[in-house]
């Protein structure tokens, strides 16, 4: 009987572009074993030589950029000419994380008390199960992989099975920055084996980025487990944007354009529903059609190409389910499909499309999208605005569109998000927490906080006087 494999098939031209085979349980617990043995002693190894090779790996992954661009274009679809952008992003932040680890693990000194020595230490957790998501296959793995590394965790990753080679890839540029075997490894496995695992005991905490049913999914393997492993999720978004009248008009309409497309949609902080205030509702909508008409789509092989197809056939469908709907309850679709001649039925390669005259009833303002499509309402007030931001089962980000900060930073406090920002959307910033509320998920990475998902808190209080 043939081993079970992994087919992975590229939304290019839908061929096989590779295969795997798919670990067994009892192969997969092997290598939870040895990560075990092998974290007693990397969390002996000093910050300083984690940090060392830390840098090394990111040395050898940004000595390959040009292999990441490929790899994303025909695992994912994300055209070629913005697959560096990718390696920026994972390079932004792993150096940042390398840079605040010391700190960030540091002892905490409780303060002076007579007669004793108080301190948490931050403990890591074990070993560390990451899932990352496909849409962004090397910043997703990045987020958790390389902070539990450097926190004294070892790691094993499997990657999304559209996305798999990336784990590869992270394993050789982990052994050309020294680091000791099985401290990184990975493996491609079923869900149905992925749950027993999480189940067995040897799982200290999981790394999940994917659905929010894939979440809930994790949550109750969690359950199982008899050592109540940690976990770390992000989920689903809708993310919304709201441009109020004293917007830089031209630089809302660029940027959110491309916070709704790039990456075809596929981002979970893409903007994907837009309340627009009335005074200048009429010449966004008119700069967001010129905007959207100009993208090319094509295959992502092709450096012309700004808009690729969608991760696959299926998904393409879905989006396209949710505006015809839309339409059929009366929304009205702004983009003719018939401007992106590569765009057919039955494939990835699906039109981007503009939606007015839309509301909360469809699905298209409530659901999450993953696509290059967005509805855009208008809106009267802050307030209305405000409130219909909140109109939502997810919190991920929220996009504010001001020249007034002190109106963004009270419209922030009241909106129900993980991250507010104005004047940009989309972006990660190391600096900051990346975490959701309501069914975006739960824990945060990047970050000092990054670090405390990654650590447990272990205090000492040493009585140093006994007379």
């Amino acid at each position: 009987m043939n081993a079970p494999v992994l087919k992975i098939i590229t939304p290019v031209d839908g061929s096989v572009y590779a295969e795997r085979p798919l670990a067994t349980e009892a192969e997969v617990l092997a290598t939870l074993e040895k990560a075990k043995a092998a974290q007693r002693d990397w969390r002996a190894v000093a910050i300083a030589e984690r940090e060392k090779m830390a840098t090394a790996f990111v040395d050898a992954m940004v000595a390959e950029k040009d292999k990441v661009a490929e790899l994303i274009a025909w695992q994912m679809g994300r055209p070629i000419r913005y697959g560096h952008g990718e390696m920026r992003g994972f390079e932004e932040r792993a150096r940042y994380m390398i840079a605040i680890a010391a700190k960030s693990l540091a002892d905490i000194d409780a303060g002076p008390k007579e007669g004793f020595k108080r301190y948490i230490r931050r403990e890591p957790l074990g070993v560390c199960l990451n899932l990352p998501a496909w849409n962004f296959p090397y910043m997703t793995a990045l987020n958790a992989v390389l902070p539990a590394i450097l926190a004294g965790n070892t790691v094993v990753m499997k990657h999304s099975s559209q996305t798999a080679l990336v784990a590869e890839h992270f394993a050789s540029a982990f052994a050309k920055g020294g680091l000791p075997a099985d401290v990184f490894q990975f493996v491609n496995m079923t869900h149905e084996t992925t749950d027993k695992v999480i189940r067995s005991g040897l799982v200290d905490q999981v790394g999940f980025t994917g659905s929010t049913a894939g979440g809930r999914n994790i949550m109750a393997s969690v359950a199982g487990a008899p050592n109540f492993p940690a976990t770390c999720l992000e989920l689903g978004g809708k993310d919304p944007a709201y441009v109020r009248p004293d917007v830089n008009l031209a630089f809302a309409v660029e940027n959110i354009v491309d916070g709704g497309f790039f990456n075809s949609g596929q981002s979970c902080c893409a903007m994907e529903r837009v309340y627009v205030h009335e005074a200048v509702y009429d010449r966004f909508v008119e700069g967001v059609v010129a905007t959207v008409n100009a993208y090319k789509l094509g295959s992502p092989t092709d450096p012309e190409t700004t808009l690729g197809p969608v991760v696959r056939a299926s998904a393409a469908a879905f989006i396209q389910g949710q505006i015809d709907e839309a339409v059929h309850q009366g929304a009205k679709a702004l983009i003719d499909p018939k401007h992106f001649p590569a765009a057919k039925a039955g494939t990835p390669y699906l039109a981007p499309q503009v939606l007015v005259d839309v509301d909360h009833s469809m699905r298209v303002m409530t659901e999450e999208t993953f696509g290059p499509a967005f509805g855009i309402m208008k809106v009267k007030s802050d307030e209305e605005a405000i409130r219909l931001m909140n109109d939502s089962e997810f919190g991920l980000t929220a996009a504010i569109w001001t020249e007034d900060v002190a109106a963004a930073e009270a419209i922030g406090d009241r909106i129900e998000t993980g991250t507010v920002f104005m004047n940009r959307c989309d972006y990660v910033d190391p600096a900051l927490a990346w975490t959701g509320v309501k069914a975006t998920g739960r824990g945060a990475s990047l970050s000092e906080v990054g670090y405390e998902q990654l650590t447990r808190p272990k205090s000492f209080h040493l009585r140093t006087k006994t007379d």
